[in-house]
């Protein structure tokens, strides 16, 4: 039952105002006597667009894609799948791996499956970079991690 209130949660937040950042996601679960799920071998996350070194204006619109593994929704437990998570200025050696991904203006969830997002930027040089991760947000092991691209939004 848990599971099932849990599922219906996190899709109600794939189609809420503002669900990408959302603070409402349950932190609190613990984790530490769960196992990371494993990566298909050979499995990856990438960016379609924009490419690295590209020069944007607003809105600027990121399409993701996998390979490898299947993408579904935060909560669907099914084997090899994941969904994206795309990291804006952070250096994914800060991650912390054994934990759920945190729900931030930094940290975006596409915890509905999505694989295109459109935003507004501040003007500037940033960096964004994907992480796939399971069922509780929580990265594979190995971790699906995309190249790090530099986008500058005039």
């Amino acid at each position: 039952m848990l599971r099932t209130a849990f599922v219906v949660a996190a899709l109600s937040f794939a189609v809420a105002p503002g669900w990408a950042n959302s603070d409402s996601h349950d932190h609190d679960h613990d984790h530490s006597a769960v196992e990371r799920t494993p990566s298909p071998e050979g499995a990856s996350v990438y960016f379609i667009s924009p490419t690295d070194g590209d020069t944007v204006s607003n809105p600027v619109t990121f399409r993701f894609g996998a390979r490898g593994i299947g993408i579904a929704p935060a909560g669907a437990n099914w084997p090899d799948t994941g969904h994206h998570h795309m990291l804006i200025n952070v250096d994914p050696a800060d991650l912390d791996l054994n934990a759920d991904m945190p729900f931030d203006d930094t940290h975006l969830h596409f915890g509905g499956g999505q694989t295109e997002t459109t935003l507004e930027l501040p003007p500037g040089t940033h960096t964004f970079v994907l992480v796939m991760a399971d069922d509780f947000h929580i990265p594979h092991d190995p971790p699906l991690i995309s190249e790090v691209i530099t986008v500058t939004v005039e």
